[in-house]
């Protein structure tokens, strides 16, 4: 064939490719929820999860906020979030690294002992998502991070309020500066160096364990900035996809790449003292369309 010829053979196939792997995605989705197709049997064993009934949630939105050039806290936001199924513990490092010894994940950064019982840190976004991707095809289920709304969702009473509770409309930027600077010696005061058995800092009303303790855990949210006016809405934003919220005794945005968040990766304020995860059982009808699409935890 001519070399027009073969480019527009080419093009042809790839117009007609997405599709295809759309209906294949969409068909396999429709055939794992109607149960007329099997899903595949675990391989590996499934983690401990609990299952938190539909309910509204009043949380904090993510992100960093800005009016009139100056840090504020961020507004109070009221969401509708559907039934959530999560990990009742983060990731162990016997989990992890069972990951590892089948060559689908990077080794951890922690000289952590392999326990069923300790949580992996020493991780960072990208290796959360590529084990999230493993256990997936592990276990023949969807399992992703969560967004920040479903991990303020699941931590219930237990998820912090970084706001600092200055006037929105100061316009004295030494307010905040003192309150910060109180806040951060107080965190720093409250370190524990090494990541503890599961149970250690108890469990939430929704049975959730842990959550809070000296592990921040990744999140699928990005890093948003945001300015307001100032009635507290918004006149732009920017979002960093390579920047993700990790989340504990307080919010944290940190690089994907980041596996030792002590040593800096755009934490904002004292750096968390470990970064592990947890993962969410997806089982929305679609979810295995979703994962598909991206390669990766949605």
């Amino acid at each position: 064939m001519t070399a027009p010829i073969v480019a527009l053979f080419h093009n042809g196939l790839a117009s007609i490719a997405l599709p295809l792997v759309l209906i294949t995605g969409l068909a396999s989705a429709i055939g794992f929820q109607s149960g007329l197709v099997p899903r595949p049997e675990a391989g590996g064993s499934v983690p401990a999860t609990v299952s938190i009934p539909a309910g509204r949630l009043t949380f904090r939105e993510s992100g960093e906020f800005f009016r009139n050039g100056l840090v504020v806290d961020a507004p109070m936001t009221e969401i509708v979030q559907r039934q959530l199924e999560i990990m009742k513990y983060q990731v162990s490092t016997e989990s992890y690294d069972r990951c590892v010894l089948n060559g689908s994940c990077i080794r951890r950064e922690t000289s952590t002992p392999v326990r069923a019982d300790l949580p992996a840190t020493g991780v960072s976004f990208d290796d959360a998502s590529a084990f999230a991707r493993w256990l997936s095809d592990e276990t023949g289920e969807i399992w992703r991070l969560p967004k920040v709304e479903e991990l303020a969702f699941a931590a219930g009473s237990k998820y912090p309020d970084d706001a600092l509770g200055i006037d929105p409309l100061s316009s004295n930027p030494a307010l905040r500066w003192l309150a910060d600077y109180q806040r951060e010696a107080a965190r720093k005061a409250s370190r524990i160096r090494d990541p503890q058995p599961y149970g250690s800092f108890g469990e939430n009303e929704h049975g959730l364990a842990d959550f809070g303790g000296n592990v921040w855990e990744w999140t699928s949210t990005c890093l948003r900035r945001v300015t307001l006016d100032r009635y507290s809405r918004p006149i732009s934003e920017v979002e960093s996809c390579g920047i993700y919220i990790a989340t504990g005794k307080h919010g944290a945005p940190l690089s994907a790449f980041i596996r030792e968040p002590k040593s800096g990766g755009c934490s904002v304020g004292a750096p968390p003292d470990n970064v592990g995860f947890r993962l969410v059982r997806d089982k929305r009808w679609y979810a295995v369309l979703l994962f598909a699409i991206s390669g990766r935890s949605m």
